[in-house]
């Protein structure tokens, strides 16, 4: 079963640098969808879905239109955020 809460999250050195690469309206975004993903990892407002094929046992959630976040689940209620990005984060 998949959590709801998410009560920990680990940060790739990968994702902190695309984080950083943001620009600075999109970066505020995604600290409020990150708050949104901790306290339901399945909110409508994120669109939460699991990837196939390559990425097959990643998730992502949106951001907005054109930005996601790339992360695994892992040991339960916890997440790790593997990328921050377009759809070119999808080319893992």
């Amino acid at each position: 079963m998949l959590p709801r809460a998410i009560s920990e999250i680990h940060i790739a050195s990968g994702f902190q640098k695309s984080f950083q690469k943001l620009p600075a309206k999109i970066q505020n975004v995604a600290t409020q969808k990150d708050q949104i993903f901790r306290k339901n990892a399945f909110d409508p407002r994120l669109k939460t879905h699991r990837l196939r094929g390559e990425l097959e046992g990643y998730w992502a959630y949106t951001i907005n239109y054109s930005y996601r976040v790339l992360f695994r689940f892992i040991n339960g209620d916890k997440a790790i955020y593997y990328d921050v990005g377009t759809h070119s984060i999808y080319k893992y």
